[in-house]
């Protein structure tokens, strides 16, 4: 078996920039917030080619498909050639309801602007 055909999650999500230090990658893992085919992943749990990685962060998945193993950290352009990129499109932003302004020096909001404004915010 070569040696470079399988490679820790957390090595391997570092080195093609998945995260952004190690440590970062290794407390995903912990925290259970990498997944490998479907698994929860430990950090020193091995990635071969054809593997599918999840990485949760910011509430979104990133899904990977692993193609090459790499053990050190790589350059932009090498990193993106070591993976198949499944992340489905982000959803559309939704319109933000402008917020109406009140001018300075106004005063606080009476019972009624104060109903409007809840309203407004959809509570």
């Amino acid at each position: 078996m070569d040696p470079l055909s399988t490679v820790r999650v957390d090595s391997w999500t570092w080195a093609v920039r998945l995260f952004k230090t190690r440590s970062l990658a290794t407390a995903a893992c912990r925290a259970g917030h990498v997944r490998v085919n479907g698994d929860r992943a430990k950090a020193a749990q091995s990635v071969k080619v054809g593997d599918e990685v999840r990485v949760r962060s910011a509430g979104f998945d990133t899904i990977v498909v692993v193609t090459r193993i790499v053990a050190k950290r790589v350059g932009a352009a090498v990193a993106v050639e070591c993976y198949t990129d499944l992340t489905p499109p982000p959803p559309p932003r939704e319109e933000v309801a402008l917020l109406p302004i009140r001018d300075r020096g106004t005063g606080r909001p009476t019972k009624r602007e104060r109903r409007e404004l809840e309203e407004l915010r959809g509570h």
